[in-house]
């Protein structure tokens, strides 16, 4: 029995432990946290336990550890019949970050494509994260745990993991800023264990083939070359899919290789150590260009990667994670036709050479299996003779014609295209409603347009104004390709006021996500800025998807670099007929552009569509559509010009949950505006956008 004086002491012992103890515990803030929600959140010890609907009735379940030098996650966890499994466990979200010197100086600043980053100096860092804090808060349907801080050399900021309500998805990313300018950078991800506790490995090789590896210990860490960009951990009781934003995670190069986007096993490129997996960059690109992202001062870079949880351990979470993008296809909507554009595939010069062509060549199959519709290809590109001389010139077309007639059919056209690079500045596309022979030369002594006796009428062009007349004879169609960066650097604008321009056979301008910036929710801004300063011009252009891409194989990472455009069409057109109703399409916006995530099967503004226009159009305009998507969603955003300035009126679609399809009215207060469109962007930084409606 302890003496008043002994207990006395004990007291006093006992509350420096007590104290020690409370004052080690890292604070968590809950008060931006929904505790009326379905999400519940509980902290004891350094431990934060939360649990949300993954579906109907069933809850996945992340314990996380915030006592310094643990790994962050305890214990991943989801429910099966009311029961939790564990899927994996002592996992740390890791992040390498690869810094490099952007071009400012040389060409167009940010906007650079034209850049070599990896033949410069550059250096990787390891993320290290320091729980210092954390704070949980609810936006709309999803969770979010931001935990600080994470530190990689110049790069500072917090991890974010985000819970997507009613789906087993969560989202890990590095939040993080640099103050020095002129930085490009790239960054691996994934979860790594000091202790070893997959079972299983499986992904789906590039053909489609699903593959495993029962990995040791000790393997050495290994890149791998997969499709759908995704590898899957199975645990003792479930299984955890690791893969990126399927747009927003590939920087812009001229060719889509499979780059070995995944990587598993210790010690990841002999920085990282552990046993991970995860998701990766190849440095040195398409050994082209390179300019990996944009990491402007003081810009919050999302260095970000999804995973998907499963209580089933024989990989059909792979089929889950295919659905966020239709299989890597694009859905079929009634009343449209899927198009993609700007392909330099070059089959001609293979068929003038003899090779040996299969009846359906590799390119058209990839094309077909993704579901598109219309390729529009942008040939001539370096091979060829487009000045002739005219006998091999006018055989190089009739080539081409001739391909794409036997690879069209009722369901699918491949379409003749040039980008010329001729008369107007810049790169340019074109585009005719048929065949047409025409030559980017001509002598003094030659007609303009002259009957050849075995390719019938051709064309010779000698400068922009013939070029012009070339498209207005044979209802052509012509617009900036890749406008503001690349070959087109300072076009469209250095050529706006010039009559080619503003002709109506001047379509517009086409979209690419290039530049990549992570601190942008969204994509493509180099062209967006562009539609809209173009709208503001006065001038009723508009903008399509394309691609720029050279070659095709079925095991290439083809989806990550593409886009869509989805035409208002309700039949293709035979090829031996023509194609002008497509141009029609076109020319009238009457199309929407889209990754294939986000879609848009109606919009109308005061019951107009995209590309008509509001006669005499109140102050309050109704704005309603319907959209389709697969990764919940962020925002929509209702932007507008007055003819100077932009205005931008954006909606928080944070309450959607995965897998939707909803119609939506918008209000919006245009008093004094010339024109209007919408964006809509999910939380993968896929999306779609609709041509303007004019307003008069």
């Amino acid at each position: 029995m302890l003496s008043p004086n002994d207990m006395k002491n004990f007291l006093i012992v006992l509350a420096v432990l007590v104290f020690r103890q409370l004052s080690a515990q890292t604070p968590v803030d809950l008060t931006a946290f929904n505790k009326k929600g379905s999400t519940t959140v509980s902290v004891k010890n350094n431990m934060i336990d939360v649990r949300w609907l993954t579906g109907k009735s069933e809850k996945g379940l992340i314990k996380f550890n915030l006592e310094k030098g643990k790994p962050l996650f305890r214990s991943i966890q989801m429910s099966s019949q009311g029961k939790f499994r564990e899927i994996g466990t002592d996992l740390d979200p890791s992040f390498v970050v690869t810094v490099g010197k952007r071009d400012l100086v040389s060409q167009n600043g940010w906007n650079i494509f034209f850049d070599r980053v990896p033949l410069k100096p550059f250096k990787s860092y390891v993320a290290e994260i320091n729980n210092t804090g954390a704070i949980v808060l609810s936006e709309g349907s999803r969770t979010v745990i931001t935990i600080a801080e994470i530190k990689a050399e110049q790069f500072v900021g917090s991890i974010q993991v985000t819970l997507y309500n009613g789906s087993p998805l969560v989202n890990i990313a590095a939040v993080m800023a640099t103050g020095n300018d002129s930085v490009a950078m790239v960054y691996d991800a994934g979860l790594v264990s000091k202790t070893f506790d997959w079972e299983k490995l499986i992904w789906s090789d590039p053909l489609g083939k699903l593959r495993d590896a029962k990995p040791q210990a000790g393997d050495s860490s290994t890149d791998l070359a997969v499709k759908y960009r995704t590898i899957i951990g199975v645990g003792k009781e479930g299984s955890l899919a690791v893969f990126p934003a399927p747009h927003q995670y590939f920087y812009p190069l001229d060719e889509c290789f499979n780059l070995k986007f995944t990587w598993y096993g210790n010690n990841y490129r002999k920085i990282l150590p552990g046993f991970g997996i995860g998701i990766r960059q190849d440095l040195y690109g398409d050994r082209r260009y390179v300019p990996w992202f944009n990491a402007p001062p003081g810009t919050k870079q999302r260095l970000n990667f999804f995973c998907l949880l499963s209580t089933e351990k024989a990989g059909q979470v792979l089929e889950s994670v295919k659905q966020f993008t239709h299989n890597d296809s694009y859905l079929p909507l009634p009343c449209y036709k899927t198009m993609a554009s700007h392909f330099h595939i070059e089959p001609t010069q293979d068929a003038l050479a003899n090779k040996v062509v299969p009846d359906t060549p590799n390119y058209v199959k990839v094309f077909k299996h993704a579901g598109i519709n219309i390729i529009h290809l942008a040939e001539f590109h370096g091979p060829g003779h487009p000045k002739g001389p005219e006998d091999l010139r006018y055989l190089e077309l009739k080539t081409l014609f001739d391909i794409c007639r036997k690879q069209s059919g009722k369901d699918f056209l491949l379409l003749p295209g040039e980008e010329p690079n001729n008369f107007f500045g810049g790169h340019w596309l074109e585009f005719f409603p048929k065949p047409v022979f025409w030559m980017m030369s001509r002598k003094p002594e030659d007609q303009f347009m002259s009957v050849d006796p075995k390719y019938g009428k051709v064309y010779r062009i000698a400068n922009k104004e013939e070029m012009l007349k070339l498209l207005q004879l044979e209802k052509g169609l012509a617009w900036t390709a890749h406008a503001r960066t690349k070959g087109s650097t300072g076009f469209p604008d250095k050529y706006k006021d010039e009559p080619f321009f503003k002709s109506d056979r001047f379509f517009g301008a086409a979209w690419k996500s290039m530049p990549v910036d992570l601190s942008i929710p969204k994509l493509g801004m180099r062209i967006l800025d562009l539609m809209d300063d173009m709208a503001n011009w006065g001038l009723r252009k508009h903008v399509i998807g394309e691609a720029d891409l050279f070659q095709i194989e079925p095991e290439f990472e083809l989806y990550g670099h593409m886009n869509i455009n989805y035409m208002q069409l309700d039949n293709l057109p035979a090829y031996d007929e023509g194609w002008q109703s497509i141009l029609d399409v076109m020319q009238q916006g009457k199309f929407f552009v889209s990754t294939g995530e986000v879609l848009l099967p109606s919009f109308t503004v005061n019951g107009k569509g995209a590309g008509e226009t509001v006669k005499s159009p109140t102050s309050n305009l109704e704005i309603k559509t319907t959209i389709n998507w697969t990764f919940p969603l962020n925002f929509a955003e209702v932007i507008s010009g007055d003819g100077s300035q932009v205005y931008r009126q954006r909606i928080d679609l944070k309450d959607t949950e995965a897998f939707g399809n909803r119609s939506f009215v918008f209000n919006a207060d245009l008093k004094g505006r010339k024109w209007v469109r919408l964006e809509v962007w999910d939380a993968a930084a896929n999306g779609v956008f609709t041509q303007p409606v004019w307003l008069e």
